[in-house]
């Protein structure tokens, strides 16, 4: 009696771990999935970055530090490695491409353009489907990251080395506060 008190309790157990494994096996795999929904839009955006600069420039040839500065900026967050260090490059890259955007407002044939045009609305497109990415990873991330710090997942985590996923998270300059200068 003894015995089979044990191996059903034994059998719960193994189960017990073969269920939590697999369920954070799966959700670390939806994660990793996220995250590349993620890179797809972002290598998508710094393909049409530089067809942008190049139509820019044709315009506003002396704005050579905008060019220069977005450029950059690209390359950073092509090269970017961890999540953290990605969402700094796009928060850079962020605030060239409005340098960029604010250099072609002073150029009425640039923004009648029809390539300006059709390449701005690929990017709002893309920036739109970075938006929706973005949040699905941040979801993924945090169902991921609660299942790993809750009783009695967190024991399964620690014992197979789960580890918490960084969120990507970009600073939104709508938030930021606004400067209101009136000594002019």
């Amino acid at each position: 009696m003894e015995m089979i008190i044990l191996l059903i309790v034994l059998v719960v157990l193994i189960g017990f771990v073969i269920v939590g494994y697999n369920r954070m096996v799966t959700l670390r795999n939806r994660v990793d999935n996220a995250w590349s929904q993620i890179d797809v839009q972002l290598r998508r955006r710094y393909d049409l970055i530089p067809n942008l600069v190049k139509t820019v420039q044709g315009y506003a040839e002396h704005e050579k530090g905008v060019f220069e500065e977005v450029t950059k900026a690209r390359s950073q967050a092509v090269s970017a490695g961890s999540v953290g260090e990605q969402a700094k490059a796009e928060n850079f890259l962020s605030q060239t491409l409005r340098s960029l955007f604010a250099v072609a407002e002073a150029y009425p044939d640039l923004k009648a353009s029809t390539n300006f045009m059709q390449l701005q609305e690929e990017l709002s497109g893309t920036e739109s489907k970075i938006a929706f990415a973005r949040q699905f990873y941040n979801d993924t991330t945090l169902k991921f990251n609660t299942a790993i710090q809750v009783f009695p997942w967190l024991v399964l985590a620690n014992l197979f080395s789960f580890n918490e996923r960084e969120y990507f998270e970009i600073v939104d300059l709508a938030r930021e506060p606004v400067e209101v200068d009136f000594s002019k």
